[in-house]
């Protein structure tokens, strides 16, 4: 398994592409692919099929992933 710099519950600050400046909480590290998401950040949406737990369809908002070298860590999550 790689070493990355950030984890789960840390606070980021994107610091390269059309997000940089932004900051949020890293949901999940894709350890295989070098990427992270990111809280708010890189919203993109996504057309679903109607299904059980979405009986109407529609266009759902969600994280897109970061490359994790376009991240640096702002504040590490509390152990409290």
């Amino acid at each position: 398994m790689k070493k990355t710099h950030v984890n789960r519950d840390d606070i980021v600050e994107v610091i390269s592409g059309a997000h940089k400046g932004r900051t949020g909480r890293v949901l999940q590290v894709l350890r295989a692919k070098d990427q992270v998401l990111v809280e708010g950040v890189r919203m993109i949406k996504k057309h679903e099929r109607k299904s059980q737990d979405r009986p109407e369809g529609g266009i759902v908002e969600k994280e897109g992933p970061i490359h994790i070298s376009n991240v640096k860590l702002a504040t590490a999550k509390s152990d409290s």
